[in-house]
């Protein structure tokens, strides 16, 4: 099937239909315990989510940040919301219950035979895809390709969903299979900055990183350009070399920083690439600054797990170069970043301002020891709460861009 065939409308079909056939099996199964999901509060969370949709929808449309494809809707619209929009928090409200009493049946059902619940797995396997960071690869594809598009269309919702959960399950999957003998003698696994995967849980979460990301590859090499499938596989090699065995670039100080931060900017390229855009300059530089900060953050990153990762026998640029080297060489590269923003079009040269949050987070740990290491972790924990910070600030100063060349 082309892309043209696809309609917001067929979209919505799948969504619905994966619902709703949830919803079924669930209202089939816990019926008998008296647990089957309650229509009444699905319909509660639907029009509270429906009102939301409604406003930010017709805001957003009013102020030209985005609009749709009049071929590929069916034409009603609520002022100016089609209504097609409205189906994606339907689907929510009839899915996520649905999932919700499945797994705790399952759990329960387990737990009364004694056996591991599937539904605890399942959420450690969750976990080691780092919900945390999940944005911090949506976010760059989705920029891109609704820049260079300014439309909502098929590739973009399902490219979106791709970058935000299933590549994430598995590029950071396959990082914590091949990374136990580190990860478990680092204490700051087993939370919000990754799962401590049980090796028992590994040959689960490698399938699930294998296997949840296959139909969204497939469909988008499908409906993209040679070039575009070219892209995604380069970008997807990145992912597994990084971690997996024998290629372990993870393990080659520099080319580690290089291919972690490939993690990120490439999907701003594929988002680009995917999209028709014609490659210049300006994207050249910006996409050159988000290398450099991509680097600059794997780097930093790093520099807490100097001596898990020297006990645990690998090899990093931060174990290589030393902790307060590697500090300086990622102040460095975020130095660089800023300067490329700078040579961008208006306003790209405001963006240089976004790296000083990540420099003065860093900064204090320029001359830490290799011994001391570990102290950079309350370094990197503001780190990930910067990103939201700056991520909203980058998000304002797109639309202001957005706005200038409508």
């Amino acid at each position: 099937m082309s892309a043209g065939a696809w309609t917001f409308s067929l979209v919505n079909v799948i969504f619905l239909g994966a619902a709703g056939t949830a919803w079924a099996v669930a209202a089939l199964t816990c019926r008998g315990r008296g647990q089957a999901p309650s229509w009444k509060a699905a319909a509660a969370a639907f029009a509270v989510l429906a009102l939301l949709t409604a406003v930010f929808d017709n805001l957003m449309i009013s102020a030209g940040l985005f609009d749709y494809d009049t071929s590929k809707r069916l034409g009603l619209v609520l002022y100016r919301a089609p209504i097609e929009d409205f189906g994606y928090p339907l689907a929510a409200v009839v899915l996520l219950p649905a999932l919700w009493h499945l797994l705790q049946g399952r759990t329960q059902r387990r737990a009364a035979t004694g056996e591991r619940a599937t539904g605890s797995r399942l959420w450690q396997v969750v976990l080691a895809s780092r919900p945390l960071s999940w944005v911090n690869t949506a976010f760059p594809f989705a920029a891109a390709y609704l820049f260079t598009t300014r439309e909502v269309d098929a590739r973009l919702l399902v490219g979106t969903a791709f970058f935000l959960i299933p590549y994430n399950l598995l590029m950071y999957g396959v990082n914590d299979v091949f990374d136990y003998e580190s990860d478990r003698r680092n204490p700051r696994k087993g939370g919000a900055e990754g799962a401590l995967l049980d090796k028992g849980l590994h040959r689960l979460t490698l399938v699930c990183a294998i296997v949840v990301p296959l139909p969204f590859v497939i469909w988008l090499v499908a409906l993209g350009s040679l070039r575009a499938a070219l892209v995604l596989l380069v970008v997807l090699f990145a992912v597994v070399a990084y971690s997996a065995p024998r290629l372990r670039f993870k393990e080659r100080p520099v080319l580690d920083s290089a291919t972690s931060s490939t993690h990120f900017v490439g999907p701003a390229l594929y988002g680009f690439v995917l999209a028709g855009a014609q490659l210049g300059p300006a994207h050249a530089l910006i996409l050159g600054a988000f290398f450099c900060w991509g680097m600059a953050s794997q780097a930093f990153g790093a520099v807490q797990d100097v001596t898990a990762d020297r006990a645990g026998g690998l090899a990093s640029v931060a174990t290589v170069f030393g902790a307060a080297r590697t500090v300086r060489l990622a102040l460095t590269l975020w130095t660089l970043a800023a300067v490329l923003l700078l040579l961008t079009p208006w306003p790209g040269p405001v963006a240089a301002v976004l790296v000083v949050p990540y420099m003065a987070l860093a900064w204090p740990y320029r001359t830490v020891s290799d011994e001391h290491s570990e102290q950079a972790n309350a370094g990197w924990r503001r780190f990930l709460g910067a990103n939201y910070a700056v991520g909203a600030a980058l998000t304002q100063l797109l639309i202001g861009l957005w706005q200038l060349n409508a």
